[in-house]
């Protein structure tokens, strides 16, 4: 197992493989079945085939009527020509049976006058000149003569005499030069599509192993961005809590501390106008801290306020700090609010850290945009900083700016960060508008 509690690559893979093998095998055994099935098919059709052009083309012009009759002469030519033409190779037997099921002639002459009942296949093929096989039922009377053979394949076809008169012309076969047949076109088709199957396979390797090594690249991914989230929703709380007790706390604190001391100190009009016009004034700073803390914790509609109105809400707190703010953002009133949402969680992010570290008088934000991006752009007069000091705030548990570049990563846009000890920073947040 990965460190992180997936499966290694290479363990996928290998399983991967290994099912795609166990698949290929299968698949090579039905292709392997069906090859010799069509080759027995196909063996059994040529049997069919061979019967018919024998039957059509050599048996039936030789049976005339003396042939018919059971003229010893006759017989004895037409025995000459099968054996010489047709009983050779696969081809074992022939028999011609008339439509009362007498035989009329067979290579084998103890057959020879012999009547025995023909079933319905036969019938249909005598009466109807058709073609037919099956496997020879060995147990069969007539076929006594065949029992030594293991398997017998017999094709009957249905001819007509020089005279008129129908007759069964039928053929028989070793079944093993048919299953023979069979095997050769199993060996014929199987090897290469096996190969091909194996070939595939292979192929498929490499592709599973660099999109299983992508997977968990994007699954480590997103590890990373669920513990920065993590992360920064702890920073932001805590940011949350020492905003309120440095601020808001320590604010109405000390309102309380100066109206109990006026009350204690008796009545007088000059002091407690001045208390007044103090107080009042810390009750609107803190009214405006307030109203930042809650845009920080729960963010405007930006849908109903649009990305315009929330912007300067978010400026206010800077303004109330004496920061000297210019806010330019009239072009992306219309933004989708996928993207307003981004831009204004990277503006709010930026503009807490101008407030918290760069020591800024004056900050200008800008948001433009045009039909394939929209752009917000933050620059400040402040301290700036390097990258050794980069380093030490992240080191140190700032997640801010790390946080904010997985957010902008996520919206598929990028984020650029310019700065130097005492030249101020800029940042620019880009974002593709759908």
């Amino acid at each position: 197992m990965a460190p992180n509690g997936t499966a290694s690559v290479g363990r996928l893979v290998a399983r991967f493989t290994v099912a795609g093998l166990v698949v290929a095998a299968v698949l090579a055994v039905m292709i392997a079945w069906l090859a010799r099935q069509a080759g027995t098919e196909q063996a059994i059709e040529s049997a069919r085939q061979v019967t018919w052009v024998i039957a059509r083309g050599i048996a039936e012009p030789r049976l005339d009527d003396q042939v018919m009759a059971g003229d010893p002469t006759a017989l004895a030519a037409f025995h000459e020509t099968m054996q010489r033409y047709v009983i050779q190779d696969s081809l074992v037997r022939v028999k011609v049976w008339s439509v009362d099921g007498r035989i009329i002639y067979s290579d084998e002459s103890r057959l020879i006058g012999q009547r025995f009942s023909l079933d319905d296949e036969e019938v249909e093929a005598l009466a109807n000149s058709t073609t037919d096989s099956e496997i020879s039922d060995l147990n069969e009377p007539e076929n006594e003569f065949e029992r030594p053979s293991v398997k017998l394949l017999e094709v009957y076809a249905g001819i007509v005499t020089p005279s008129g008169e129908k007759v069964l012309f039928e053929a028989y076969f070793r079944y093993d030069a048919v299953a023979l047949a069979g095997r050769a076109q199993w060996r014929q088709y199987a090897p290469p599509a096996l190969g091909g199957l194996v070939l595939l396979q292979l192929v498929q390797i490499p592709f599973a192993w660099s999109l299983t090594r992508r997977l968990q690249t994007q699954q480590r991914g997103q590890q990373v961005l669920l513990q920065h989230a993590v992360d920064a929703s702890g920073a932001e709380r805590r940011r949350i809590a020492a905003d309120l007790h440095d601020g808001v706390v320590q604010g109405l604190t000390g309102l309380t501390y100066a109206l109990d001391a006026a009350r204690l100190g008796g009545a007088d009009s000059e002091r407690d106008t001045d208390l007044i016009r103090r107080t009042a004034a810390q009750l609107r700073r803190t009214t405006g801290d307030l109203r930042t803390l809650l845009v920080d914790i729960y963010p405007p509609d930006l849908a109903q306020v649009g990305l315009p109105a929330a912007l300067d809400e978010l400026v206010g707190r800077l303004e109330n700090a004496g920061m000297r703010v210019q806010l330019d953002v009239a072009d992306v009133a219309d933004l989708p609010v996928k993207v307003a949402g981004v831009l204004f969680r990277s503006a709010q992010e930026i503009l807490r850290n101008v407030a918290t570290h760069s020591r800024a008088e004056s900050v200008q934000v800008t948001a433009t945009a045009n039909q394939a991006e929209a752009t917000l752009t933050v620059e400040d007069d402040g301290r700036g900083f390097s990258d050794d000091d980069l380093s030490e705030r992240v080191a140190s548990g700032h997640v801010g700016l790390r946080s904010l570049g997985d957010l902008v990563d996520a919206s598929g846009g990028r984020l650029s960060v310019r700065s130097a000890p005492g030249q101020g920073t800029r940042v620019d947040v880009v974002v593709p508008v759908p």
